[in-house]
């Protein structure tokens, strides 16, 4: 009675197994299409629309707060090394503080890269209309094409396109347009369009001597930032040089950490000596700053 009940139910799962297989092969696309619709299933815990699974939530959630918190999250974390070291929770209190500064310097970083942007942006963008101008056609249909050929009026693109349109002020529209950081040349670019639409000037000759002062300007600051560069990067090394001597007398068990962090005399040693290492990377930061800005 046993083993016909075995084979019963041997029977009855290779059944079970031939429905399947037939059920899979006569779904749209074949069996190909009935395996991944299988694979969704078991994905998503067997019911119908349940998404990915919680891991994948979890893990695409957790690289979302990690873009929104952005790096400068990071200095606790390495604060936690030194804390460790040298049993103390000052290392990663210095590295909370530090996040504001950090997080100031990464988004005045990201403002200066959309400055750059833009202004390549104004110099392909007065490229364009002098073509366009030269092509033949008027100047608020060419300025039409170039503006949605190279995006360089940011922001104000909307209203500088319908001025071009209807025969509106479009000088008066560019000159808002050029208040956005980065997009000042678009004021040459209104001046060329008044003087053009005025006088009768070339518009095309204009917009040729604007973008090659733009370019060479742009060139110009691009070879200055090279040239500071070398500074910044001893500035920045110098900063790091003590750092590296208390790694250094940890290899060579010296525990300066211990002397740092639980003596009066560390301690104060500690506070004048991280004051006078950030006025001085500030200082020499706000020189390379305004060799740059002159």
């Amino acid at each position: 009675m046993r083993f016909f009940t075995g084979d019963v139910m041997g029977q009855a799962a290779a059944g079970v197994a031939v429905v399947c297989a037939g059920a899979a092969a006569l779904l749209p696309g074949g069996w190909p299409a009935g395996a991944r619709r299988a694979r969704a299933l078991l994905a998503g815990g067997g019911v119908v629309g349940a998404g990915p699974p919680a891991w994948r939530r979890v893990a695409e959630e957790l690289r979302r707060v990690r873009r929104r918190l952005g790096a400068e999250w990071w200095a606790p974390v390495a604060g936690l090394v030194p804390a460790v070291l040298g049993a103390s929770v000052l290392p990663v209190v210095a590295g909370a503080v530090a996040v504001p500064v950090l997080r100031r310097l990464r988004l005045a970083r990201r403002a200066r890269r959309v400055r750059e942007r833009r202004g390549d942006a104004v110099i392909a963008l007065c490229g364009a209309l002098a073509g366009e101008v030269r092509a033949g056609r008027q100047p608020g249909e060419a300025l039409l094409h170039a503006a949605r050929d190279s995006g360089g009026l940011g922001d104000g693109q909307a209203a500088v396109l319908a001025a071009a349109r209807f025969g509106g002020d479009v000088p008066g529209a560019l000159t808002a347009a050029a208040r956005q950081p980065g997009a000042e040349g678009l004021l040459g670019l209104a001046a060329c369009w008044r003087v053009a639409v005025d006088r009768g000037a070339g518009l095309a000759a204009g917009l040729d001597r604007l973008e090659g002062a733009l370019r060479a300007e742009r060139d110009q600051r691009a070879d200055l930032r090279a040239q500071l560069a070398g500074a910044r990067a001893t500035a920045v090394m110098l900063a790091g040089l003590p750092v590296l001597g208390l790694a250094l007398g940890t290899v060579l068990d010296a525990d300066p950490l211990r002397v740092l962090l639980h003596t009066g005399a560390g301690l104060g040693c500690l506070l004048i000596g991280g004051s006078l290492e950030g006025l001085g990377l500030w200082w020499a930061m706000r020189i390379v700053r305004g060799a740059e800005a002159g």
